[in-house]
């Protein structure tokens, strides 16, 4: 099952003040129909696309009639059902990904994903900061990945039960650790930091960027243990 599939899950399920309007994914987060539906509700898909010269690359023509995308703005039920809550995108995603390719529904998610994909490969081969910046943000979500892969050592955090309860308390833990873990790190590194600015050392932004809230060599995973251990009489012969 493709992930992507469960990228817009979490936006729309955000009730905190903070509300992001772009979302970054990896190859799997760019299908057409996640492209159609993440436009449909005012959030830019930035995916990292693998192989994205494979794609291909959709054009309108003067005499092009967008007779399947007019269901889109005849029937807006499906994005209302969404945002309302009473349907995932997840389960309309996975819907749309084993319907009859004559499913009016499916022809349009289709239609309007190939337009906006299209818009955004045209932008994403002509603009290097563009891409640049969806490299930088994907690793640092794939670098955050490995760091709760490492926290959850025992048997690699697999969710042996299909509980969703239970595999949403698995996701959320592991993130209350991780970012306390994050949080230790960034206040022992800005204590390093303040000594070394103390004993006379420059300290430059540009350096400083370059430092990671995901570092595990000086954590002790396992616990610490100390032995208090009785000294031994010796041997009589």
């Amino acid at each position: 099952m493709w992930k992507g599939n469960f990228l817009i899950d979490a936006l729309i399920g955000n009730t905190s003040a903070i509300q992001p309007k772009v979302i970054h994914s990896d190859t799997q987060g760019q299908s057409t129909a996640i492209f159609a539906l993440s436009y449909l509700f005012g959030i830019e898909l930035m995916p990292r696309i693998r192989h994205w010269k494979d794609l291909k690359f959709y054009r309108p023509k003067k005499e092009t009639v967008y007779k399947h995308i007019d269901i889109l703005f005849k029937d807006t039920q499906v994005a209302l059902s969404v945002r309302v809550g009473k349907l995932q995108p997840s389960i309309l995603l996975r819907k749309l990904g084993h319907e009859s390719r004559k499913n009016r529904l499916y022809q349009a998610f289709r239609e309007l994903g190939r337009v906006v994909r299209t818009i955004f490969l045209l932008r994403y081969i002509s603009d290097t900061p563009l891409r640049e910046q969806i490299t930088k943000t994907t690793n640092i979500a794939e670098r955050y990945n490995q760091f709760c892969e490492w926290i959850r050592f025992a048997v690699g955090g697999l969710m042996a039960e299909n509980d969703p309860e239970e595999m949403q308390k698995r996701v959320r833990y592991t993130d209350i650790v991780a970012n306390a873990l994050m949080l230790q790190n960034v206040a022992d590194l800005t204590d390093a930091l303040e000594q070394l600015r103390q004993q006379g050392y420059p300290v430059q932004a540009e350096d400083v960027a370059h430092l990671s809230a995901y570092m595990t060599e000086h954590l002790q995973r396992f616990g610490e243990y100390t032995l208090k251990l009785r000294p031994v009489a010796p041997l009589s012969d």
